[in-house]
């Protein structure tokens, strides 16, 4: 599946919010990309504007493009319920999104390399579609021989405060954890900061 390549703080600085992480260039520069990032004084945003950029920003901070994006959304509001908490449900449940909050991967794009590459287990076998939804008690872990990996180590050996997820479970020292239960919305952080 596709995904978006290019500029990441681009991107962050026409949000206005590091939707990527922490990114020191964009502490450096907090305004609006271009060259009249400054200097334009902008216009408030209709209701349309608004609801259009919290969607863009759904969008590239899991890694999605519109059509798949789109096909989340229509699943989402088939189900009963708040339709914009089921799509964020959903996208919660996604493996590389798992991968990226038990703190296995630095970024959701460095835990989307990890399951193509084949170092994540799901319930142990080996996964490699980053985009698979995972269902309540299902256990992700690392493959035995990945677990030596730099990126992995460095992951979760650098958690000096583990940020705990209500709808996750992790052991660092088996490096495996347990998707509990889908989240709600209060307990989906809005920042995309590293775990």
């Amino acid at each position: 599946m596709a995904r978006y390549t290019g500029p990441a703080t681009k991107k962050s600085r026409a949000f206005g919010e590091p939707i990527f992480g922490y990114d020191r260039a964009f502490e450096k520069k907090k305004y609006p990309p271009g060259q009249h990032g400054l200097t334009r004084k902008r216009k408030q945003r209709s209701d349309y504007a608004v609801q259009l950029m919290e969607k863009q920003k759904a969008k590239y901070t899991y890694g999605l493009l519109e059509r798949q994006f789109r096909s989340f959304f229509e699943k989402a509001s088939r189900k009963s319920g708040v339709t914009g908490t089921i799509l964020l449900q959903m996208l919660e449940s996604r493996l590389d999104n798992t991968v990226f909050r038990m703190g296995l991967a630095p970024t959701r794009r460095a835990a989307r390399q990890l399951v193509t590459h084949r170092h994540i287990t799901v319930n142990g076998m080996v996964s490699n579609i980053p985009s698979r939804r995972l269902r309540p008690g299902e256990v992700i872990g690392v493959k035995g021989k990945s677990k030596s990996l730099d990126v992995i180590q460095e992951s979760v050996g650098n958690k000096k405060e583990v940020r705990r997820f209500p709808w996750l479970e992790f052991n660092p020292d088996k490096m495996e954890g347990v998707f509990m239960a889908y989240p709600e919305r209060e307990q989906i952080p809005r920042r995309s900061t590293s775990c």
